[in-house]
């Protein structure tokens, strides 16, 4: 018996270095590639073009969900496994999905685990290896929220593969602030129109009691000293994070009196 369909779908933002070797592990195993570029000013779309006829390029203005669902409208298959171009999906991975979509069990999107790699090294401590949802039958599943943060909403069972898509979003610490910088901005913006002008007592206790208490829970009770001195700044430079995150969002609020 065969297994059902599936069509890898990514999104895009000049991703010119790293877009080929993603796509080079699933080509042959996908029954069909999409890509929706978000106006790349790379080589991103002519290397996409390369794999499949199915690119389309649609502004995002930082808005993710508008991304993800036009991929699924552009998709045929009956699964969608939903990828970035910094993500590698193993031969493991791959049998693992094969194995899952050969017999139908009434599962209408699977649960696997990110194995994220911080500065070339996988991050197995520390609260950074979790759950992804990225596997779910197309049909069944939209996008939803706002902003770069969005979750996927299914219309059905959910189930657990026992399998790890590896995640390699930074290659130095210039490029982990330079991106958290960038979403950290986008945020403040979500959360002001979301939540309005918030007390200060509540911003006061996100932006300098929160972070020590992320850290705490991150490095010792995650055990993210466990993967050496990339636990120990991962943990640090989440945390300052988290306090940037809030402090953009102060300032937008007293612009916005």
């Amino acid at each position: 018996m065969s297994r059902e369909s599936v069509a890898v779908v990514l999104m895009t933002k000049n991703e010119e270095k790293r877009l080929a070797h993603c796509l080079d592990q699933v080509k042959g195993w996908a029954d069909e590639i999409v890509v929706i570029d978000d106006e790349s000013t790379d080589r991103t779309r002519e290397i996409a073009q390369g794999y499949t006829p199915k690119v389309f390029v649609h502004k995002s203005e930082d808005n993710h969900d508008r991304q993800w669902n036009l991929g699924l409208e552009k998709a045929s298959s009956e699964w969608i496994l939903h990828i970035d171009a910094d993500e590698i999906v193993t031969p493991a991975l791959k049998k693992a999905i094969d194995r899952a979509l050969t017999k139908p069990n009434g599962v209408c999107a699977y649960d696997l685990m990110r194995l994220n790699f911080f500065l070339g090294r996988p991050m197995r401590h520390g609260g950074w290896r979790h759950k992804h949802r990225i596997l779910f039958r197309r049909t069944l599943s939209r996008c939803t929220g706002q902003g770069i943060h969005v979750r996927l909403q299914v219309e059905g069972k959910i189930g657990f593969l026992n399998a790890e898509i590896e995640h390699r979003p930074f290659q130095s610490f210039s490029q982990f602030i330079d991106r958290q910088n960038h979403y950290t901005t986008v945020e403040a913006e979500v959360m002001l129109k979301e939540k309005g002008r918030l007390p200060w007592k509540e911003v006061r206790r996100q932006m300098f009691f929160r972070p020590w208490k992320l850290f705490w829970k991150m490095y010792l009770k995650q055990a993210g000293y466990r993967d050496g001195s990339t636990g120990f700044f991962f943990a640090a430079l989440f945390a300052f994070f988290h306090h940037a995150l809030w402090a953009k969002y102060w300032e937008k609020a007293e612009e916005a009196a």
